[in-house]
């Protein structure tokens, strides 16, 4: 059995993503580790080539900058570096350059696909989630955020990236068939400086919107504001060893009102309910869990 290991990433330093921490937070669970690397402004490939393991093997490549439109250029360059995974690669695991997986879950993680090696009917597998939002200490709890998705799939070479590559389907477009596990993707996308967010989210919404629709949205040159979001709750867990380095040296100051929540009659509602089922109505949900 061979786990192979893949993301990409692009201007990892301008727009401080820990990419080196979400590799690294993998790499013992992995035999080999494609990474594409894309066009940069910044020092971008100089940082992956600086990972000490003999497990990663770096792809260059180019970004279509006129593919402004649902973020399609990310499930591109996704599935450029599943196209370079090895033939002989079992399961193929995707990590992108802000999830962290804790170190406490690799032993799930390496009982799991022993557990499904050779149970063909078992095409991935689906992790849960914790969303951190403006600091290391809260984490975004209303029905925005997902709760699970694919991380790892089966290396059948019929598999490609869906949508934005938040997620997978085969190339025939139908959903794959997944076995949930108990472990946690752990996001920090949306834990930065606040200048430095607003340069992430203008960065990366580039692929989604106009350069009005951007300026609309998120002015340049103005810190985000994390004040907006809807709800929010302490984060009671640790965090992997990989971010601590980054927990310590955090320079700038969010703090929220746990109580206070901002949501709609409707999703007032909503919330409740899930609450006292467990179940989220209209959860989106690209898998078949099986």
């Amino acid at each position: 059995m061979k786990i192979t290991g893949f993301t990409i990433i692009r201007n990892a330093i301008k727009y401080d993503y820990p990419v080196v921490e979400a590799i690294t937070s993998i790499l013992p669970v992995c035999d080999e580790f494609v990474v594409a690397v894309g066009n940069s402004e910044d020092g971008t490939l100089d940082l992956i080539k600086s990972i000490k393991s003999d497990k990663i093997r770096i792809i260059e490549t180019i970004w279509d900058d006129s593919l402004r439109k649902d973020g399609r250029v990310l499930a591109i360059e996704t599935d450029k570096a599943l196209a370079a995974v090895s033939d002989d690669t079992t399961w193929a695991f995707y990590i992108q350059s802000d999830e962290i997986v804790h170190e406490k879950y690799h032993q799930a993680i390496k009982d799991a696909v022993l557990a499904y090696k050779d149970d063909v009917s078992v095409e991935g597998l689906l992790f849960k989630y914790t969303h951190f939002y403006g600091s290391y200490k809260y984490v975004a709890d209303s029905r925005k955020w997902y709760r699970n998705e694919i991380r790892i799939i089966r290396h059948t070479k019929k598999v490609a990236s869906y949508r934005d590559a938040q997620g997978f389907r085969k190339k025939d477009n139908t959903k794959l068939k997944v076995k949930a596990i108990d472990a946690y993707i752990y996001h920090y996308g949306w834990v930065k400086p606040p200048i430095k967010m607003t340069e992430k989210v203008r960065g990366l919404s580039y692929f989604w919107h106009t350069d009005q629709e951007l300026d609309e949205q998120q002015p340049a040159n103005e810190a985000f504001d994390y004040s907006g979001i809807d709800s929010l709750t302490l984060f009671e867990g640790t965090h992997p060893k990989v971010i601590q380095p980054r927990i310590e040296h955090m320079n700038w100051a969010f703090d929220f009102d746990i109580q206070q929540k901002k949501y709609s009659l409707k999703n007032r509602i909503l919330m409740q309910f899930e609450k006292l089922t467990g179940w989220r109505i209209g959860e989106y949900k690209n898998y078949n869990r099986i």
